[in-house]
């Protein structure tokens, strides 16, 4: 499945958005507008389709709560909104439907609670919550049908796509060092301090081939790179392992404590797109660490990968090498900016000057990236001097 569409009012930084979703999605802005918030949502949603994850009340309490989600302009009507159309193509009607609203109970500890969850199927309502069992019991609506098994089955396939959403914005020093890092392991792993586990644990042919394929593209990316594998110390614990030839003839075995961040942020990123499949990959500036010519052609290895595989990347970036490709289509770029009260996001192809400019031949770095650069930035150096 495809998420086609996403519409949001109070959550976080935005107040009422609605945006059209295309297989890949490039979200630009400024700093602090909200990308990383638009992101969380998709990270939201397979949290509360966890049924061994603690669903609803586990997925508010670790975002703050009720009042840390909701947005800070929402006044007379408070409720947090989020539904999500989704089909087996992008220009289809929505096969599912989704919509759940979210809001602080009254009285006692304030837990969150359901103002509603429905969905539709085939734009027939097969959910519409509150229902009768709801309201002899307030206590019901703490949960969604989604998180519960006895509840989803005529909706489940809405459960397992949200649950396949992978979020993953390597930190290099947790990989590399994860036993300096002995706090609880965050809820699926977002910045990869276990990425090395999830290899290991790729069944045994499907591990040697996409580490040969990665292999070969770091052959071009990092040119001194060959003979990339995993291996296991006598502890067990996992690592990858290549040979480094420098100026070498024989050059000696290095693991991944000694590899760049940037080779070890662009394995993790091949390898969640290989990995990707049938779900949601959800990229935070996937350009950092990385070599401006290597960043260029992320679009397209991006595309190229998901190829036959019905996967959707949604990634925010502030690169104009990256949108520099002319191949990136003003459908797929949602451009947010700040207004006087909360974010406003939009699919650049439905902004006439700027759909007009791409129509000539100019990418979208050349025509939205400049307009997300805030008013006054030349005034940046005169402050700190000043």
């Amino acid at each position: 499945m495809y998420i086609q569409r996403i519409k949001l009012k109070n959550w976080r930084n935005f107040t009422d958005i609605d945006v059209q979703l295309r297989e890949r999605v490039f979200l630009i802005g400024p700093n602090a507008c909200g990308k990383s918030n638009f992101l969380d949502v998709f990270r939201f949603l397979r949290d509360i389709a966890d049924p061994d994850g603690g669903g609803l009340q586990r997925a508010v309490k670790e975002r703050g709560g009720v009042l840390k989600l909701r947005s800070l302009y929402a006044r007379r009507y408070p409720t947090i909104e989020i539904e999500v159309h989704l089909g087996a193509d992008l220009s289809s009607p929505p096969q599912w439907v989704y919509s759940i609203g979210i809001k602080n109970q009254k009285g006692g500890d304030n837990p969150p609670i359901l103002a509603w969850e429905k969905v539709w199927k085939n734009n027939c309502l097969i959910l519409n919550r509150p229902d009768k069992d709801d309201e002899e019991d307030v206590k019901l609506l703490t949960q969604t049908a989604l998180e519960q098994l006895r509840f989803n089955r005529d909706f489940r396939d809405i459960q397992v796509f949200f649950q396949s959403t992978l979020y993953l914005h390597l930190v290099p020093q947790l990989l590399r060092y994860p036993d300096t890092f002995e706090s609880a392991t965050l809820r699926a792993d977002p910045f990869g301090k276990n990425f090395l586990e999830r290899v290991i644990k790729t069944p045994d042919k499907t591990r040697k081939a996409w580490l040969s394929k990665i292999e070969d593209a770091l052959k071009v990316a990092v040119p001194q790179m060959k003979q990339l594998t995993d291996i296991k110390d006598d502890m067990g614990h996992p690592h990858l392992e290549a040979v480094y030839e420098h100026w070498r003839p024989k050059a000696g075995k290095q693991r991944e404590d000694q590899f760049s961040d940037g080779t070890l942020r662009l394995i993790a990123l091949f390898w969640s797109l290989l990995e990707t499949k049938n779900s949601i990959l959800l990229l935070e500036e996937p350009e950092l660490s990385l070599n401006a010519a290597i960043v260029a052609k992320l679009p397209a290895i991006i595309a190229r990968l998901q190829k036959g595989k019905k996967s959707q990347v949604i990634l925010s970036t502030h690169s104009a090498d990256l949108l520099s490709d002319p191949g990136i289509d003003g459908r797929e770029v949602i451009m947010m900016q700040p207004k006087k009260e909360g974010t406003e996001a939009r699919v650049v192809s439905s902004i006439p000057e700027i759909r007009q400019l791409l129509e000539a031949g100019l990418t979208i770095s050349e025509t939205a990236l400049p307009q997300t650069a805030p008013p006054n930035i030349q005034q940046l150096e005169l402050e700190l001097w000043s």
